[in-house]
C-alpha cells in the first residue's frame, strides 16, 4: 500500500493545473468517491490493528498533501468565471467609506487621557440587579432613582442601569486595592427626550481606590483631564451631593458670555457643569468587602453626549442617533 501511495501522490504533484478544466479533471481523479485515494480508504478500514498502525499515516498525510495541492488552485475556479464575463481591466466601482460616530471620537479621547493616567477599561452588563445599581451604591430602597418615573424596571429585582457606577461596584467586589478604572458604557433613564435630553446616553465614570487617596488627588485627575480635552479653561468645584460619595462636588468648566450660544448653553452663568465627583462614602466601602479604615478613594462621572455637543456644536442630541448620513458625513475628517 505504501508503494501505491507514493505513485498516487506523485501523479498529483506532476498533473498540470492550469485552468478550471485541469482543476475538475484533478477532483476526479485523486478526490473523488471513484479515485484511486479513496479505494484505498475503503481497503485500509478491512486491514487489521498492526497494519492499521503502520498505514494509517501515509495515508493521512498523502490524503492531506492532495487536499493542499487542490486548495490552492481553487482560484482557478473563480478567475476562469471571471475572464469569461468580465474585463478585469476596467476600473471597479467607487463605494464611499463610513465614518466614525462623533459620540465614539469623544469616547476613543477620553479614554486616551485617562489611559495614559494610569485608568484601565472595565465593563459590566446593561441590566443590572438591584444590588449592583442601587443597594451597594448607599440607594436606599425609598430614593427617588427607583421610582419607576426615573428608571426602565425589567422586574423587581432588574432594570437597565441608569449609571455605570454597577461597573465599578462589580470591581470592588473582584479586586483588591490599588484599583484605578474607568467604565465606559451605555445607560438608561426613563426621561422625555428633548433636544437636550434622551432616554439613554453615554457615560463614562472613573474609579480609585487605594491607602491615604485625597480630594487633592481627584482634584488634580479632574484639572489635568479637563486641561487635556478643553485646553486651558477656569475650572470650579460647587458642593453637591450624591449617594455614594461623600463629600461631593460638581465641576464646572468656564465658556464665558462672548457669544449667543455661550450664554444660552451656561444659561448667562458662564459656567458650565461638566461632570460629578466626591470621595467614596465608607458605607460604599464596606457594602463592597473592603476596608474603609484602610482605604479610601474617589469617583467621577461624566456625561459623552454632552461633552460631544459641547465639542461639535451640535444643538440637537436627537440629530446623533438618527442615522442620517448626511449628519454623520461631517465628521469624515476626524
Amino acid at each position: 500500500m505504501k508503494d501505491q501511495l507514493n505513485q498516487i501522490l506523485n501523479e498529483a504533484l506532476s498533473f498540470q493545473l492550469e485552468t478550471k478544466e485541469h482543476l475538475e479533471d484533478f477532483r476526479l481523479k485523486f478526490l473523488s468517491k471513484k479515485s484511486s485515494l479513496q479505494n484505498l480508504l475503503e481497503s485500509f478500514k478491512k486491514l487489521d490493528k498492526n497494519e492499521k498502525r503502520e498505514l494509517g499515516k501515509p495515508l493521512n498525510v498523502t490524503k492531506r498533501k492532495i487536499e493542499d495541492i487542490f486548495e490552492s488552485k481553487k482560484h482557478l475556479y473563480d478567475s476562469s468565471t471571471l475572464e469569461s464575463k468580465e474585463d478585469i481591466t476596467l476600473p471597479t466601482k467607487a463605494f464611499e467609506l463610513g465614518t466614525q460616530h462623533p459620540i465614539s471620537i469623544v469616547q476613543d479621547e477620553i479614554i486616551t487621557i485617562f489611559q495614559k493616567l494610569g485608568f484601565a477599561i472595565a465593563e459590566g452588563p446593561e441590566i443590572e440587579d438591584d444590588w449592583h445599581n442601587f443597594s451597594a451604591l448607599n440607594f436606599p430602597p425609598e430614593h427617588p432613582a427607583r421610582d419607576m418615573q426615573d428608571t426602565f424596571f425589567i422586574d423587581k429585582e432588574h432594570s437597565l442601569r441608569t449609571h455605570t457606577s454597577s461597573v465599578q461596584v462589580r470591581v470592588m467586589e473582584n479586586n483588591k486595592p490599588p484599583i484605578r478604572i474607568i467604565a465606559p458604557g451605555r445607560v438608561y433613564r426613563n426621561e422625555a427626550v428633548s433636544a437636550r435630553s434622551n432616554s439613554f446616553f453615554h457615560q463614562l465614570e472613573g474609579l480609585v481606590i487605594d491607602k491615604d487617596t485625597t480630594f487633592a488627588d481627584m482634584k488634580q485627575t479632574l484639572y489635568h483631564f479637563v486641561k487635556a480635552l478643553f485646553g486651558e479653561r477656569e475650572i470650579r468645584f460647587r458642593a453637591s451631593y450624591f449617594p455614594f460619595t461623600e463629600p461631593s462636588a460638581e465641576m464646572d468648566i468656564y465658556l464665558g458670555l462672548t457669544t449667543e450660544s455661550d450664554r444660552k448653553l451656561t444659561k448667562g452663568t458662564g459656567w458650565l457643569e461638566v461632570l460629578g465627583c466626591g470621595m467614596i462614602d465608607p458605607n460604599v466601602l464596606e457594602s463592597c468587602g473592603l476596608d474603609p479604615e484602610r482605604y479610601s478613594g474617589y469617583a467621577f462621572g461624566l456625561g459623552i453626549d454632552r461633552l460631544t455637543m459641547l465639542r461639535y456644536g451640535i444643538k440637537d442630541i436627537r440629530d446623533m442617533f438618527d442615522n442620517d448620513v448626511r449628519f454623520l458625513r461631517q465628521f469624515k475628517g476626524e
